[in-house]
């Protein structure tokens, strides 16, 4: 079930468009360009009946149908599309809060929980910081699973990484992941050059 909200001003403006390609059958595809990712892009274009792929989710509204590309689902849950009209004319705005990492339960694998955690909860705080931290890979051990991560930004080279690490990111993971026993940080810190502190 798709829990994509398009508002009836999104879905009056995006028909408008679609109405001035003089393209029978013409909709709306919406994607997320690399998902997962801290690049990732929530899009919207033109699709033609010929694009339409088979494995395509379809949303049907009254003026507007939207086709959504299949590995986009995922990261499209709770997306937000509406178009405000003000003394410029008009923006449309699409908010998908879970583009960069899906959202997440108990039974995702463990690198999903991870990475949600450090993209929703701890990277928005080192951000402030000029900084971030990211999931390199996962070590099974006899006592449980290590997380090897890898800070970048103002984080590496930083003399409070140690501190942050331990005290932040750790008991934050070992908390929140079950089966998760510690982390291990693989950053070289010998480079001090953007470290938030020397």
């Amino acid at each position: 079930m798709l829990n994509i909200d398009v508002t009836e001003g999104a879905q009056g403006y995006l028909a408008e468009l679609l109405a001035k390609q003089n393209v029978e059958g013409m909709a709306v595809r919406l994607f997320v360009t690399q998902p997962g990712t801290s690049y990732a892009e929530t899009c919207l274009a033109y699709c033609r009946p010929e694009e339409v792929n088979g494995e395509d989710e379809i949303m049907d509204f009254e003026q507007i149908k939207f086709y959504i590309e299949r590995n986009s689902i995922p990261y499209l849950d709770e997306a937000f599309i509406d178009y405000a009209t003000d003394r410029m004319g008009g923006q449309l705005t699409i908010k998908a809060p879970n583009a960069k990492v899906p959202k997440v339960s108990a039974d995702s694998p463990m690198n999903e929980q991870i990475n949600y955690i450090l993209y929703s909860d701890i990277n928005p705080g080192l951000a402030s910081h000029g900084g971030e931290v990211k999931l390199e890979e996962l070590v099974e051990t006899d006592d449980g699973y290590i997380a090897i991560l890898r800070f970048g930004g103002g984080c590496q080279g930083c003399s409070a990484v140690d501190m942050t690490l331990k005290d932040g990111v750790e008991k934050t993971l070992i908390e929140r992941v079950p089966g998760l026993v510690g982390v291990r940080d693989v950053t070289d810190h010998s480079h001090t050059d953007n470290a938030y502190f020397k």
